[in-house]
């Protein structure tokens, strides 16, 4: 899996999980929720985001470097 879909991946079930806990736990969970959706949108515009840096330092490799391995 390249770290760009990882990423995705991450960030999709950290939101399914805020809105469970949400629903479930306490409504105060739903400023994860926001919290997911302020990152995904300020690193589209600064191309920071800081479970990428934690993705690659778990192996992941972006479609870059996947598809020069090849």
């Amino acid at each position: 899996m390249s770290l760009e879909r990882a990423i995705m991946a991450f960030a999709g079930m950290m939101i399914l999980l805020s809105l469970a806990l949400t629903l479930w736990v306490n409504h105060n969970f739903v400023w994860l929720t926001v919290f997911v959706g302020a990152n995904l949108t300020q690193s589209a515009y600064t191309g920071f985001c800081p479970a990428a840096m934690v993705l690659k330092k778990l192996g992941f490799k972006t479609e870059a470097q996947l598809a020069t391995e090849s």
